[in-house]
């Protein structure tokens, strides 16, 4: 048996907390309640003196509100996913070494990975789960799973962004994970979304490890009721 290390992030211990899970090494959280405060907030305050040495070492006032123009289009950005029940975000960094990739050996290969709440209509958890995947967005290679946290449906979809959107037609995989909750009122949604088409297997199983680390229990309590190892 092997022995595996994890780093804590304050929100395993907040009592509010409704979902615990693990990402695997390369993946950076942002922090959505620091980078979208409310407006004259101590938040707001915080995140404007966090700010101050970006817009301090710009070479010139041109190059400062082009920094101030894209941050605040990410915040459009993350505003928009949290709208929709997104509760965490987090850039994925790897190394491509894989030697097929059509990016070729060593290239960094960026993802993006998102963990959201869906309300749905109360069913058996089962149901739910199946229904997810049923619906007209193109799911397709879908596999059904039976995870500790119970049943749970794994797919993929591809988006390729329209010629007058001014993005790069790159087609995007975007892999999804589906696990209803144990008060079959509502879902979580994980997804993992890259360019990197050829790499598509691997980001799939980064998705399931992912999933396989999810408990709608808190993890922590049960360690501390079961004690130290003898």
């Amino acid at each position: 048996m092997t022995n595996s290390s994890f780093t804590l992030h304050d929100s395993a211990k907040d009592p509010t907390t409704e979902i615990w899970f693990a990402e695997p090494p390369g993946f950076t959280a942002l922090p959505l309640d620091a980078l979208l405060p409310e407006p004259e907030s101590p938040g707001a305050d915080l995140l404007r003196t966090a700010l101050a040495p970006f817009l301090d070492a710009a070479p010139d006032d041109v190059i400062r509100q082009q920094f101030i123009a894209q941050f605040a289009k990410g915040q459009q950005l993350l505003g928009a996913l949290r709208e929709v029940g997104t509760v965490h975000f987090s850039v994925g960094l790897h190394r491509d070494d894989i030697a097929d990739s059509d990016r070729g050996s060593d290239q960094p290969l960026l993802s993006f990975f998102t963990l959201s709440w869906r309300n749905t209509s109360t069913a058996p958890r089962a149901v739910t789960a199946a229904r997810a995947v049923t619906s007209d967005q193109g799911h397709t290679r879908i596999e059904y799973l039976e995870l500790s946290c119970g049943p749970a449906t794994l797919s993929e979809t591809v988006l390729t962004p329209s010629a007058d959107s001014g993005l790069s037609q790159a087609p995007l995989v975007q892999i999804h994970a589906h696990l209803p909750h144990p008060d079959c009122k509502r879902l979580v949604v994980l997804m993992l979304s890259t360019t990197a088409v050829a790499c598509r297997e691997q980001y799939r199983e980064i998705l399931q490890q992912i999933a396989e680390t999810v408990s709608f229990d808190n993890p922590l309590a049960q360690a501390e009721d079961e004690g130290p190892l003898p």
